[in-house]
């Protein structure tokens, strides 16, 4: 496959199994833009991605010019790129708390997914496992006071939730009914977007009773 002939349009090169690109896709569905999906093996890419990318990671976004290899940045640029609708307010105090709260994703969040995937200590894995379990029980209570996270507004933090919390059955965790509620509706209400079902891989799909 070459991917060095730069497309009129807009190209993402995507992992069909990754969270980091599945949130991509789940933006790109939001705005229900015309792009291009490959999806690429990760551990089989093609030698021409690294032309385009100097990491040789996924996802990489290509509009004409632009080629992004960092997935916030991507969500970002959508964002301004495509205003409507927002995945970020226009105010400026507003704006910089979902990105800090976007940031704790981040640190908080997708690093332990990606021990619990990719790591190869299996004593490491369950204490993470357990980590992120104990976390979301501790967090599912604040799920009852908005109907997306800390707002009354979809945001990019919620992109950037949904795709980790469709992997739990795929990470063994099981959240608890009666203290999980919130969020357990929380996931519900994410998971029957339509935006959300569109970004679905076929492999994706698998990962829970679909």
């Amino acid at each position: 496959m070459a991917l060095t002939n730069r497309r009129a349009g807009m190209t993402l090169y995507s992992d069909a199994t990754d969270h980091y690109s599945h949130r991509v896709r789940f933006a790109l569905a939001e705005k229900e833009t015309t792009v291009e999906i490959i999806s690429i093996d990760a551990h089989h890419k093609p030698e021409d991605l690294a032309d385009l990318n100097p990491y040789n990671s996924l996802p990489t976004l290509v509009d004409r010019d632009v080629c992004l290899y960092e997935s916030k940045i991507m969500i970002e640029y959508l964002d301004e790129k495509f205003p409507h609708p927002p995945l970020l307010t226009s105010y400026p105090a507003a704006r910089a708390l979902t990105r800090q709260y976007a940031y704790r994703v981040e640190r908080d969040w997708c690093t332990l997914v990606d021990i619990i995937l990719h790591d190869d200590d299996d004593e490491k894995i369950l204490a993470t496992r357990k980590e992120l379990r104990e976390s979301l029980i501790s967090i599912a209570p604040i799920f009852a006071e908005k109907p997306f996270f800390m707002s009354d507004e979809f945001s990019m933090v919620d992109i950037m939730l949904a795709p980790i919390l469709w992997r739990l059955p795929v990470l063994r965790i099981e959240l608890p009914e009666k203290p999980c509620r919130p969020l357990l509706r929380y996931m519900d209400r994410l998971f029957t977007r339509e935006a959300f079902v569109l970004s679905l891989s076929p492999a994706e799909k698998k990962m829970r009773h679909f």
